[in-house]
């Protein structure tokens, strides 16, 4: 792993109220976000994980689809930055009674709270409930849209085992066409200077991929060759109304990382992917568990510590 020592927070104001996805965030923003979350892997690796800025703000997880890592990761941020975190459940919340998502944002707004963090599966939700609430909110992904805080805790993961990110060519692989990870990382990581790939078969590839500024590959091995980095993506049946492809085990034959298609990259790439992992389509057990190449469980790591540096910027104590 290559050690990073985090550059020193700009001066300038981080000029942003909410984080709702890629666009309008310089490179200046980012990197600012990225030193502060480096800064965090630190002292989330000591016994007293406590750094209470944010003591008497109020967090709300607005979760209208499962997650593990996103929320639990969110939480995590928002108490050990010392808030208090309430887990929204929608299941027996006045939303499963009919109750809109502006009536809901309403709802929560006449409580006050600091920070909303929303996951939707309608794309733009998070921008039409920024409109209605008082407080920062955080896109913590809306249907095939986007997934800001994906992007930069990969570009931080990125980061700290290659030293950069600007030059490297970087391949992201699986179903583009329904990834709001797929789609952030493109916008954050073309932003940064890297070369990006997307590799899928026709019909997972979105239209017109090149407008994204990526190169579009339909074959694995042509895509990966002399990649530094992969990235591996499930198949989102949830946002599919018939079937993408042929069968699981075809797909993973064609499509699947396994060390044969790998071995096309460089031999120090390393491999990513957002989870959850559907070993035996996406990507071979074997190396998802290797520990030399597999940056799955440190993605995890630089979660929680990316979402703590949002959460500290937009409370304005970043400034």
């Amino acid at each position: 792993m290559v050690k990073l020592k985090a550059a020193s927070a700009s001066p300038s104001p981080f000029a942003h109220r909410h984080l709702l996805g890629i666009d309008g965030l310089s490179r200046e923003d980012v990197y600012r976000v990225l030193d502060l979350a480096a800064q965090y892997i630190d002292k989330n690796r000591q016994p007293d994980k406590k750094h209470p800025i944010l003591k008497g703000r109020t967090m709300i997880n607005l979760f209208f689809e499962d997650s593990t890592r996103t929320r639990t990761s969110f939480e995590l941020a928002g108490k050990r930055l010392g808030a208090d975190v309430i887990n929204m459940s929608v299941s027996s919340s006045s939303v499963k009674k009919g109750e809109t998502l502006i009536d809901t944002a309403m709802t929560l707004n006449a409580m006050h709270p600091d920070f909303i963090a929303v996951r939707h599966p309608e794309s733009g939700a998070p921008h039409l409930l920024a409109r209605k609430v008082n407080c920062s909110v955080i896109n913590a992904g809306d249907g095939c849209h986007e997934h800001p805080t994906q992007a930069l805790l990969d570009a931080l993961t990125i980061q700290r085992h290659k030293g950069k990110i600007e030059g490297l060519t970087i391949a992201i692989c699986g179903d583009i066409l329904h990834s709001r990870v797929a789609r952030s990382n493109m916008k954050l990581l073309t932003l940064l200077g890297a070369k990006v790939r997307i590799i899928a078969p026709a019909t997972l590839m979105p239209a017109s991929p090149q407008s994204f500024g990526v190169e579009p590959y339909y074959d694995m091995r042509k895509g990966l060759k002399d990649c530094d980095v992969v990235m591996t993506l499930r198949i989102k049946t949830e946002y599919m109304q018939s079937s993408f492809v042929p069968s699981a085990r075809e797909y993973f034959h064609f499509w699947g990382l396994d060390r044969e298609k790998m071995s096309y990259a460089k031999k120090d790439a390393i491999i990513l992917d957002p989870g959850p992992i559907i070993r035996g389509l996406q990507i071979d057990s074997d190396l998802a568990d290797d520990i030399a190449r597999s940056m799955i469980l440190d993605q995890v790591e630089m979660g929680v510590a990316v979402r703590q540096a949002v959460l500290e910027l937009l409370a304005g104590e970043g400034k």
